[in-house]
């Protein structure tokens, strides 16, 4: 992936800025008082899909629309955020989109990518076998294969770190989820295009860490099985462009346990009145990993998604 400028990212803001605001970063009192830290909470759980993903989707059409005007439709897999970014992208620019999603995937997740406009269809084990199927579909019906990482969609997610840094340029730390790697991706190309010093940290489930040994290793590796109700961060196998990009950028690679995922869904409920999905409360629960070390310092943190099902929510914060 090509390094991204100022001007590319606030390009992309525009196009961004057509469809839907920029989203609120807080600095929460409460947050501070239990971290011993100054937490700038970026609410990407505020976006018109409830997930940052949205903005990559809007910047991937208008780059699509331009470079392939012939296409009809789009094909891509997703265990939710990215397929509901591309569905409403897509119905913005007239284009059809179908996403393939693995068996037993979130109910609510599949219907809010069905009211976007798009069609979703089941299959495979997990999220790598559906992108197998994205793959077969894409040539099968003649439509366009939306990978899950791609320096447009990059280009767009970077906008809410640029909105980020010019709010709190002074961060000492952002801690950001990683998945497939877009949103790491967009914070790294965001600090360096605003010529910053803040250290990026990468956040990934104990249960599917393969972006942290690979970071480790310093080569691609991949798990067995992602098995985390953070469906964000499920990924077996890193995307190599994004680890191209995180792997040379990320100050460290932090990795949360499923029950450390709950208790910063919980915080976030407490002490801020935010809903988390599991992705989105990976960040917190990283800071709250590592408070120690970050004490009296400022520190921003990805909230990178809200989108959490009703019946997962309400077990998790009944176990608080």
């Amino acid at each position: 992936m090509h390094s991204l400028t100022r001007q590319d990212i606030e390009q992309a803001a525009r196009q961004v800025y057509q469809v839907m605001p920029a989203t609120a970063q807080y600095r929460w009192p409460l947050l501070a008082e239990r971290l011993g830290c100054t937490v700038w909470v970026k609410h990407e759980n505020h976006t018109p899909t409830g997930a940052f993903k949205v903005r990559g989707g809007i910047t991937f059409m208008h780059w699509l629309r331009r470079e392939h005007p012939n296409v009809e439709g789009i094909v891509s897999a997703t265990r939710g955020n990215h397929g509901q970014s591309l569905a409403l992208a897509a119905r913005e620019a007239g284009l059809k989109a179908l996403i393939v999603v693995p068996q037993g995937n979130s109910l609510e997740k599949n219907n809010a990518m069905r009211g976007f406009g798009g069609e979703v269809v089941e299959y495979g084990r997990d999220f790598d076998e559906a992108r197998e199927e994205a793959a077969r579909l894409a040539q099968a019906h003649g439509l366009f294969l939306v990978p899950p990482f791609h320096t447009e969609l990059v280009k767009g997610v970077a906008t809410y770190a640029l909105e980020l840094f010019s709010a709190a340029p002074d961060l000492h730390t952002v801690y950001v989820p990683i998945g497939c790697g877009s949103g790491i991706c967009g914070v790294i190309a965001a600090r360096d295009a605003l010529g910053l010093e803040t250290r990026v940290v990468g956040v990934v489930s104990t249960e599917a860490a393969a972006a942290k040994l690979s970071f480790e290793a310093k080569t691609l590796c991949e798990t067995a099985s992602a098995n985390t109700f953070a469906d964000g961060l499920a990924v077996r196998k890193p995307i190599a462009e994004a680890f191209d990009v995180y792997g040379a950028g990320a100050a460290r690679i932090v990795s949360v346990s499923e029950e450390e995922i709950a208790e910063a869904v919980r915080v976030y409920y407490t002490d801020t009145h935010n809903l988390a999905e599991g992705a989105g409360a990976a960040a917190m629960a990283a800071l709250m990993q590592e408070r120690e070390r970050m004490q009296s310092q400022r520190v921003g943190v990805i909230l990178s998604g809200g989108n959490i099902d009703r019946s997962v929510y309400a077990q998790v914060i009944g176990r608080g």
